[in-house]
């Protein structure tokens, strides 16, 4: 593996931030990590990056049903099978508090072993406009960038519902000129952006209504649905 090429050192840490790299891949990652400075400031970045999004995310109550295919595969009684129930919000929290605890140590491990400050992330939140809520119905959606201005990261903190046909589409709006591209994002979950060449001098980003694809003409066709101000 050529770990002197940047691009793979950023793709390889955004897979082992975000978990996506996992058996002995992962293994072999975690062994290079302390005889690689480019691996462990890449992994620091992409921590920078998601970190702030992971606050956003709330806890999920499994179903019923998930409790009864569990019963079936445990051989569990319905008794115990509510118990299991009842501990799932006590569990699903520490196990939460562990994770972000493993998370904080290899993020500690990287800045000690990382010269000089890394750079915070920007967190701003967009703001649903009048043409997604025309009847006041809050929304909004978090957006992270990276300190290094390299990515952004989006959340909607609220599903958005769109048609089968429609998409939305990330911009970024500088002091003067059209509107930039940021790529495609989800309506009901994270999306990494890389095209952080697109903010400078954005004071500003907006979120627009596409056809499938995303916009065909470069600029915003759709109305604008959240927008948030930008200070970098």
């Amino acid at each position: 593996m050529d770990y002197s090429r940047p691009d793979r050192v950023d793709a390889l840490a955004g897979e082992y931030v975000t978990g996506t790299l996992r058996g002995a891949a992962r293994r072999r990652f975690e062994a290079l990590l302390p005889a690689h400075p480019a691996l462990r400031a890449a992994v620091q970045a992409w921590q920078a990056r998601l970190m702030p999004l992971a606050v956003s995310i709330e806890p999920v109550q499994p179903s019923p049903q998930v409790w009864k295919r569990i019963e079936a595969r445990i051989g569990a009684s319905g008794q115990q099978t509510a118990r299991l129930s009842n501990a799932a919000p006590r569990l699903a929290f520490w196990r939460a508090l562990a994770a972000f605890a493993s998370v904080a140590a290899v993020g500690l491990g990287v800045l000690l072993a990382t010269p000089g400050p890394a750079l915070p992330p920007v967190v701003i939140v967009l703001n649903a406009t009048d043409a997604a809520s025309p009847g006041g119905t809050p929304g909004s959606i978090v957006a992270s960038i990276s300190g290094d201005g390299r990515a952004v990261v989006t959340r909607p903190l609220m599903n958005v519902a769109l048609q089968a046909d429609r998409v939305l589409e990330l911009w970024a709006l500088p002091g003067s000129g059209a509107p930039r591209s940021l790529g495609l994002i989800s309506a009901n979950q994270s999306t990494v952006a890389q095209r952080g060449e697109n903010l400078k001098g954005a004071t500003a980003l907006a979120v627009s209504l596409e056809p499938a694809g995303g916009s065909p003409t470069g600029a915003p066709t759709g109305p604008v649905l959240f927008v948030g101000k930008l200070t970098l």
